[in-house]
């Protein structure tokens, strides 16, 4: 499984390279930009809470493979359109909302299969290798963007993309599941309400929903924006823009490996907010930074962050969800994380032109900055919330 989604990852990583820069080099309109991602994003926050429920009713493997075949099929479509030399802006930002749409219901499949795939004790340990494996992809993924994209040229990223996902389909296939949902014929409604209910009910939960929701909406909009910053801070091109999503990649590999070595310590909470900190200050540097070396480490630094912090919340969200309920806590968790994305990237893609990339992109950092520190010093119970020990056993 692990193999089977590092691989795909890296094939999506292939296409989004290429993607973000041609969608920049057609339109010369960060805000365009911004609207890719806000449509790749958009049926997640639609539809995922749907998609909980039917993870928590329904065979997730099964689930799972839906959605790759829905994404492989887009990367060939796209594939195909630049062999005929008819892609336009458009076809781009419809088969990026319906990517989306796989993954609004893939995605809490995933969600709630993981834990059952590994013991509760190796649960953090899961995710964390989920993080490496996902960052590794980050590191090669544009790596061999660029090296496709220059050598070949677009077309093949995108080929290379829906290829990538036979990977993973053929692990799904192979695995053992040993948890399979029983049918249920409650309302939709009732059951994400049953889902909601639970999430206020457990203490510091919600407020790990919240946290969820401001990190992605303050601090993922960094690497979407790079084109932008490579080309009116640095003047730069490709290569300059594969060299900062690696360095971003690179760096969220080491934040996984530091939760990974660290999961057993106590006052995950506490940590999780620091790291936010840490994230908040690195994108102000970094948004005002004009050398390029120090660039590269404040991207560097951010990437870990983002993954450490991101491991740290979910690995306490996962540890404390009953089996029976997990697809839909964790629907409503990833949908408040997923919803910052597209949301905070929309609101960028409006305010560079009005303020400027280093204003907005500085302001986001110090807004993360001070909702972290009120979460420090208002709202104890995350900064306190840690691994049950009750829920681990």
């Amino acid at each position: 499984m692990w193999l089977g989604a590092c691989a795909s990852t890296i094939g999506t990583f292939v296409q989004q390279f290429a993607q973000s820069w041609l969608v920049y080099d057609l339109t010369k309109d960060p805000f365009y930009l911004g609207l890719d991602l806000f449509l790749g994003q958009l049926p997640i926050i639609l539809f995922s809470l749907v998609g909980g429920v039917f993870a928590d009713r329904m065979d997730r493997r099964k689930m799972l493979l839906s959605s790759q075949y829905i994404q492989m099929a887009c990367a060939f479509i796209l594939t195909a359109l630049f062999l005929a030399h008819k892609v336009q802006v458009w076809h781009i930002l419809s088969l990026s909302f319906v990517v989306g749409l796989g993954q609004s219901f893939g995605g809490p499949a995933y969600s709630a299969l993981l834990p059952t795939l590994v013991p509760a004790e190796n649960l953090s340990n899961a995710i964390a290798m989920y993080s490496i494996q996902f960052n590794l992809a980050r590191v090669l993924g544009p790596t061999l963007g660029g090296l496709a994209y220059a050598t070949l040229g677009p077309t093949w990223c995108f080929a290379l993309n829906g290829v990538s996902f036979l990977a993973v389909i053929l692990s799904l296939m192979m695995i053992q599941v040993t948890f399979v949902p029983a049918k249920s014929k409650e309302a939709i409604l009732k059951s994400m309400g049953a889902g909601i209910g639970f999430i206020r009910q457990r203490e510091g939960l919600a407020a790990l929903v919240f946290l969820a929701f401001s990190t992605t909406l303050l601090g993922f909009s960094l690497t979407g924006f790079l084109p932008v910053i490579v080309r009116t801070v640095f003047h730069g091109g490709p290569r300059t823009y594969q060299l900062l999503l690696v360095c971003s990649g690179a760096g969220s590999i080491v934040g996984a490996l530091i939760v990974a070595a660290s999961e057993r310590l106590k006052g995950q909470g506490h940590v999780a907010l620091l790291t936010l900190l840490a994230l908040g200050t690195a994108i102000s540097g970094f948004a005002v930074s004009r050398w390029l070396p120090l660039s590269c480490v404040l991207i560097f630094i951010s990437g870990a962050a983002i993954m450490a912090s991101a491991s740290l919340m979910l690995s306490l969200v996962q540890l404390i969800v009953s089996e029976q309920m997990r697809g839909r806590v964790m629907s409503v968790y990833s949908l408040a994380f997923r919803a910052g994305i597209p949301l905070g990237s929309l609101a960028l893609g409006k305010l560079i032109p009005i303020f400027g990339i280093t204003a907005a992109l500085g302001g986001s950092g110090i807004l993360l900055i001070a909702v972290t520190l009120s979460f420090l010093v208002l709202m104890r119970s995350v900064a306190t919330f840690q691994r049950p020990a009750e829920t681990a056993r």
